[in-house]
């Protein structure tokens, strides 16, 4: 187990470099930030002194070696929008990411392994029709429109709850629910294909026998062995919520978060604020996927954890 750890956690460290290089060389053709930053009537002696602060006028290969060391030392400097230290603003953007991605993804687990499991107790029954087609549904609105609606139907129409920003548990509630029903139901798509295949094994048939009672064969031996593919699944939709597609939810409520940061630092043209956000997003999938497999032994001790 050490060893695939330490393997894993080498890898980590390529992948992280490897995203380095590719925000540093995308950053810079995004635009110029000078031209941004300073008003239209600068001059070109102050043009020039911007661009020496920010190091824009060294050498591309000194640029990255510069920003690989601040990458190393979570220091990637001052904000060229806020101008206040990128990590600062990074540590009180990121909870609020972590809230609406957990409490999303939490939710599409609590909802879609029962219904996954009830749907594939009585396959082409009249729940699973309607688990389907709902799922089916679910997969085809999107995501910004059903966001607009959950803020025309409950924020505006009835006034249950408010329309964007942070604040208590009643601001989580429609972007976390927006978020999670996409989730929601490719989940229950994949825990009711792998129930039914589970529940068709001679195993299966063998316990019925013995007595065992139906609870027991379905929430304890089916699932434990379904639960590898559907961890897996859930697994993704954590590291797709937190690697950027919390984008299109956090700009329609305004939940300042990492994704609503990012669209802010590119339309700015923020590129210190923008590499730092990728940085830290990198680690943090890095740090899921390791999590992940360590909990795929866990489940399944047959699961072998090789090195290579």
């Amino acid at each position: 187990m050490s060893r695939f750890v330490v393997h894993r956690l080498w890898q980590g460290v390529i992948v992280v470099f490897c995203v380095v290089v590719v925000v540093f060389v995308l950053t810079r053709l995004i635009g110029d930030p000078v031209r941004v930053m300073l008003p239209l009537e600068a001059t070109a002696d102050q043009r020039a002194l911007f661009e020496a602060q920010l190091g824009l006028d060294r050498p591309i290969w000194e640029q990255f070696l510069v920003f690989v060391g601040d990458a190393v030392a979570l220091d990637f400097g001052d904000s060229l929008w806020q101008r206040r230290p990128a990590m600062e603003i990074i540590a009180e953007r990121l909870p609020a990411t972590l809230i609406l991605t957990f409490s999303a993804i939490g939710l599409a687990v609590v909802v879609a392994v029962p219904l996954g499991i009830l749907a594939a107790l009585k396959p082409e029954g009249l729940f699973d029709r309607v688990v389907v087609l709902v799922s089916l549904i679910g997969l085809s609105v999107p995501q910004f429109w059903l966001g607009l609606l959950f803020i025309v139907l409950f924020a505006v129409q009835l006034g249950w709850l408010p329309t964007s920003g942070r604040g208590g548990v009643e601001h989580v509630i429609l972007p976390a629910l927006t978020l999670a029903i996409p989730a929601m139901t490719r989940i229950i798509m994949v825990v009711r294909s792998t129930m039914m295949d589970e529940l068709n094994r001679q195993y299966v048939k063998t316990l019925r026998a013995k007595g065992l009672l139906e609870w027991q064969v379905v929430g304890v031996h089916a699932l434990r062995n379904a639960a590898v593919p559907v961890l897996t699944l859930c697994g993704w939709e954590l590291i797709r919520a937190l690697s950027g597609y919390t984008v299109v939810v956090e700009t329609v409520f305004a939940w300042p978060g990492l994704g609503l940061t990012a669209i802010q630092a590119i339309e700015r043209q923020d590129l210190i604020l923008l590499q730092a956000i990728v940085f830290v997003t990198a680690i943090i999938v890095v740090a899921v996927n390791l999590i992940l497999d360590i909990v795929y032994k866990a489940i399944d001790p047959r699961i072998e954890l090789k090195a290579a």
